[in-house]
């Protein structure tokens, strides 16, 4: 009778321990740089294509600089670990797009280097997109497959009395699809444009993704959900190697707070709060960028803390997402944060 008691409590203390260390701070001094690339080597679409040249220059300077090169879900562990920090970056690639299997995954080999692929399963098997014994391939060689969604719809164009349904249901599918077809069920996700709702988040929290990547750029780290990480978009207008090394040697600016939270504006000139400690590096020389305007900055001291507040010197009209981006350097390190903003009824 005692022994059995004993064994419940041990396994309670254990469980206990687990949820504990899930839970824990990030440490301050760890950081994940993320990138987001979607085709190789096609130069029919500029917009979200990277040069073989220009990709193969990121991997070696990552490979030169000594990254920690991880999938997203390793970096997430990555960051609730004990582990020490140390310079880590991970490579995204949304939609699947055969571009990648011909053109990229061959330089990921080459550099023995991991990556995570988000596929909405839709189009797995159509016109320029990888199909499930590709996709099979790439996992073989290291690729982390994540969940994209089944249709890559637009979900904030979507009422919401039929949005959340049917993005649950879009979600569950595409994780019995890719377990079916690869034997594995994805534990990371990333929403489809970037484009997400508080509601959306907390689906994707309830089925149990271990974390998601959205579209604005930044980098992860301690004041970071983990459901709504920030990635450095990759495409011809962004791809030279002088622009990736800049960003790959950006950090984190940690927040006390972000108000909205939310990625949804509610009018033409949203106004940002952000609620920083003292020694922060944005609470000096700040440069601040508008996509579409330009930007007024204010500050005060509240309690010990700094507020930080943006907004656009006047409208911005005709973007259905937009980002404010700001940088400052610090101790000869440059910092990086941006707030994506987005307005449904734009198309």
């Amino acid at each position: 009778m005692n022994f059995h008691f004993i064994s419940i409590l041990f396994i309670l203390l254990a469980s206990f321990g687990c949820n504990r260390s899930e839970s824990k701070e990030i440490d301050p001094e760890k950081e994940v740089v993320c990138f987001v690339y979607h085709r190789f080597g096609d130069n029919r679409y500029p917009s979200t294509n990277v040069s073989l040249e220009d990709f193969e220059a990121h991997l070696k300077h990552l490979q030169t600089q000594g990254f920690q090169v991880l999938t997203f879900a390793d970096a997430i562990d990555y960051l609730h670990s004990d582990e020490p920090a140390q310079k880590t970056a991970v490579l995204t690639i949304d939609d699947g797009y055969e571009s990648f299997y011909k053109n990229g995954l061959p330089l990921l080999k080459k550099y023995q280097f991991p990556a995570t692929l988000y596929i909405n399963t839709e189009t797995v098997g159509g016109t320029s997109y990888m199909n499930w014994e590709q996709l099979q391939e790439a996992t073989d060689a290291g690729i982390e497959v994540g969940n994209h969604t089944h249709s890559h719809a637009y979900f904030l164009n979507q009422p919401a009395a039929e949005r959340y349904d049917n993005f649950e249901k879009e979600l569950k599918r595409t994780q019995k699809l890719i377990e079916k077809n690869l034997g594995e069920k994805p534990e990371t996700f990333a929403y489809p444009f970037g484009e997400l709702d508080q509601r959306m988040l907390e689906i994707v929290k309830e089925i149990g993704f271990k974390g998601a990547a959205a579209q604005n750029s930044g980098v992860i780290g301690a004041s970071t959900d983990l459901h709504k990480c920030p990635r450095f978009p990759m495409s011809q207008s962004y791809s030279s190697i002088d622009k990736f090394k800049s960003k790959a040697a950006m950090h984190h600016v940690k927040l006390i707070r972000e108000e909205p939270s939310t990625f949804l504006a509610t009018d033409d000139k949203p106004k940002l709060s952000l609620t920083l400690e003292p020694e922060s590096p944005l609470n000096g020389s700040v440069n601040c960028f508008i996509q579409g305007g330009d930007c007024a900055v204010s500050k005060n001291e509240v309690n010990g803390k700094v507020i930080l507040s943006i907004s656009p010197e006047g409208p911005i009209t005709g973007r259905r997402r937009f980002l404010y981006t700001l940088t400052a350097q610090k101790n000869g390190q440059w910092y990086w944060y941006s707030h994506l903003w987005i307005r449904p009824g734009i198309e």
